[in-house]
């Protein structure tokens, strides 16, 4: 019996976690359309930068500063590469934070799926309610 689509994106976002570099929490994101992956990204250091497992967090105000975070990482590869990501789905391992939540937005990404609830913002639930941004936590 295969994977339903959702639980197999969800668990492609967890196998690309393994590559995060962030000794904290280890998250990934999947970005698809029409069921192809066109993106993924963990949270890690900038291009040519040390990572955290190396040295260790660069901790400010409770958050490691060091890092892009996945979904980040994800989108910024479509930007590079000139991917687009109008309508597309975001799969992540957590809960993705304001900032990422308003870049997903800008992005055009219509759906989050999220396997983790971590630090859920109200605020961004309120950004993806407005923008018209579908949420769902199988």
């Amino acid at each position: 019996m295969r994977k339903p689509w959702d639980q197999y994106f969800i668990d492609m976002a967890r196998m690309v976690a393994t590559r995060a570099t962030c000794t904290r929490r280890q998250v990934g994101a999947v970005i698809v359309r029409e069921r192809r992956t066109i993106a993924s990204g963990y949270n890690g250091s900038v291009a040519g930068d040390v990572h955290c497992e190396e040295v260790g967090c660069k901790v400010v105000d409770g958050h490691c500063i060091r890092t892009i975070h996945a979904e980040s990482n994800a989108i910024l590869q479509c930007a590079r590469f000139g991917v687009s990501t109008e309508g597309a789905t975001l799969y992540v391992t957590h809960f993705p934070c304001l900032h990422c939540s308003k870049q997903i937005i800008q992005a055009g990404i219509v759906k989050v799926i999220f396997a983790e609830e971590y630090r859920v913002d109200p605020y961004a639930l309120e950004l993806f309610a407005q923008a018209g941004v579908e949420i769902s936590h199988p």
